[in-house]
């Protein structure tokens, strides 16, 4: 990361579905390019944020399949912190819900939120503001070279 790209920030809004996922990767990774950040710092930060956007879908939306309903993805960089903020307008997040599953039960899915809580430094959860219900909050603090 260099310090020309300090207190920059890019959104953009995503159809809430699995087929907009890879739209959402893709996006992460320009604006991670555009910012500077570390190649093999910017694919896990790309797991996050794709992790993360499943779970809006998968889980804020689970009895609406047929949604029309748009989320919003903006990464921003101020001095040395990446804040990456997901607005949706799903069923509230209950916090209280939000856990992964044993890491030794072996099956496929239901490791996101641990592979978050890897990648990411904190995660907040934070009241949404008109016209967002949920407001999930990443940060990453960052290495300047």
């Amino acid at each position: 990361m260099s310090l020309e790209n300090f207190n920059r920030s890019e959104k953009k809004d995503f159809l809430v579905s699995s087929a907009s996922l890879k739209d959402v990767r893709a996006f992460s990774r320009d604006v991670f390019e555009k910012f500077k950040i570390d190649e093999d710092l910017r694919e896990e930060l790309v797991l996050a944020i794709a992790e993360a956007a499943q779970n809006i879908v998968k889980h804020a939306y689970k009895d609406m399949p047929d949604t029309q309903d748009k989320m919003v993805v903006r990464i921003s960089c101020s001095d040395d912190v990446l804040e990456i903020s997901f607005f949706d307008k799903g069923k509230p997040v209950e916090k209280s819900k939000v856990k992964h599953r044993a890491i030794d039960d072996i099956k496929p899915g239901g490791l996101g939120t641990f592979f978050i809580q890897q990648i990411m430094d904190s995660i907040n959860f934070e009241p949404g503001k008109e016209p967002w219900i949920n407001n999930l909050v990443l940060t990453k603090k960052l290495k300047i070279s």
